[in-house]
């Protein structure tokens, strides 16, 4: 078995000369060997003390019990590992959005600020030099950092090549320097596992489409292809996710023509919407259905291009149970309600 790193700990030389050293030294009948002896002496020492950083306090798997594990669903997947006595190391990736590196600690007692991330040699390969992946910013939260995708990426390369996760320049906030470090042992069979489940992810998070805009640029309440496939990409997360309890849809117009009209436009395009998600297997009983005319426009009305965006329905997602939202006026308070057999 390949020796053990120590965990933690602080190295410092001595570089003081020591006290019977130096009355010998001062006395004039020393011996010229002694003094030779007490010169390389002090060189010694002032090398070491040049030479030798201050380690940090490390937190590490031991080799024989580093492990990884895959876990997720159709909303976000992971691929983790415990770091003993700090937390949780792990890569994730939400629907719709790039895979990220994160460190969660198990007690928020690292400083906020800012650390280094390595993709670095283990120590029992120093042929292999360290690759610095750049700064990530420390929070006081449950999620010390999030890395962007392109250090998520090459970490990732890096545990495929052997190399190790090093997070360095930490701080305790007792002012003790603090280190983390993956191991890849056992990685590739839990990496594949986690592949396969990002392959399962939806195309879009609940973030991403809980305030969308079906567009009617070129006039009157016919769908659009554009506005078809959003619908479609909507209509497939709101069956994955049950905790979506309301879709509003607010059906809106430009000022062209008059009130009357504009109203009436604004009411189809609700409907329209509406229809093509109950069609697609949404119950109409989850959606209310609002239009409110010329009366709210997105951009002023002012150009042809603004005009053609304010010729729109509004969705917005919304998960607060539906007995509490009977409670809440709606959004807008001059909006008029429809129902599909309108």
């Amino acid at each position: 078995m390949l020796p053990e790193k120590p965990a933690s700990g602080h190295a410092r030389a001595d570089c003081r000369l020591r006290g019977k050293d130096r009355r010998r030294l001062a006395d004039s009948h020393a011996k010229p060997e002694f003094v030779e002896f007490v010169v390389n002496r002090v060189l010694t020492g002032m090398l070491l003390c040049w030479s030798l950083p201050s380690m940090a306090l490390t937190f590490q798997t031991r080799l024989e019990n580093a492990s990884w594990e895959a876990s997720g669903d159709q909303f976000e997947c992971r691929l983790s590992q415990n770091v003993p006595d700090f937390g949780v190391g792990e890569f994730a990736r939400r629907a719709g959005e790039p895979t990220v590196f994160r460190l969660k600690p198990r007690e928020p007692s690292i400083k906020a600020g800012r650390a280094m991330l390595f993709a670095a040699a283990p120590y029992w390969r120093p042929a292999l030099r360290d690759i610095a992946l750049g700064s990530v910013l420390l929070n006081e939260g449950d999620v010390l950092f999030t890395s962007d995708d392109q250090q998520a990426g090459r970490l990732l390369t890096g545990f495929m090549e052997g190399r190790v996760a090093a997070v360095k320049q930490m701080q305790w906030k007792g002012g003790m320097p603090v280190e983390v470090r993956m191991l890849a042992t056992n990685f590739m069979t839990p990496y594949n596992d986690y592949l396969k489940c990002v392959a399962g992810l939806l195309p879009v998070n609940f973030d991403q489409i809980k305030s969308s805009i079906i567009g009617f640029p070129g006039g009157g309440y016919d769908l659009e292809e554009v506005g078809r496939a959003k619908l479609e990409i909507i209509a497939d997360y709101l069956k994955a996710d049950p905790s979506v309890t309301r879709v509003i849809l607010e059906g809106h117009s430009d000022n062209s023509g008059n009130r009357l009209l504009n109203r009436d436009l604004s009411r189809r395009r609700a409907l329209a919407v509406g229809e093509y998600l109950k069609a697609l297997g949404i119950p109409e009983e989850r959606m209310l259905i609002r239009f409110l005319g010329e009366r709210q426009p997105l951009v002023p009305n002012n150009s042809a291009a603004n005009r053609a965006k304010n010729r729109r329905v509004g969705l917005e997602l919304s998960r607060v149970p539906v007995a509490e939202q009977t409670l809440v006026p709606p959004a807008s308070g001059d909006a008029e309600q429809a129902t599909l057999s309108d």
